[in-house]
């Protein structure tokens, strides 16, 4: 989707896990072009990603 201002905004359909959230990842993320929108919404599934599995090894 593009907003008024023109920059691209992808939100996930399912929300991350609160983990994730209390990790920093965000459910929405906006860019200039497709290609930075691409690097915002993967760098978004590493941290929440990361939070998993430090959450896992946490309650392991």
């Amino acid at each position: 989707m593009r907003s008024d201002a023109g920059r691209l905004w992808a939100s996930r359909v399912r929300p991350f896990s609160v983990v994730a959230e209390r990790a920093g990842a965000w459910r929405t993320v906006d860019a200039d072009d497709l290609r930075e929108l691409g690097l915002a919404i993967a760098e978004q599934e590493a941290v929440a990603e990361q939070a998993g599995a430090a959450g896992s090894a946490a309650t392991a």
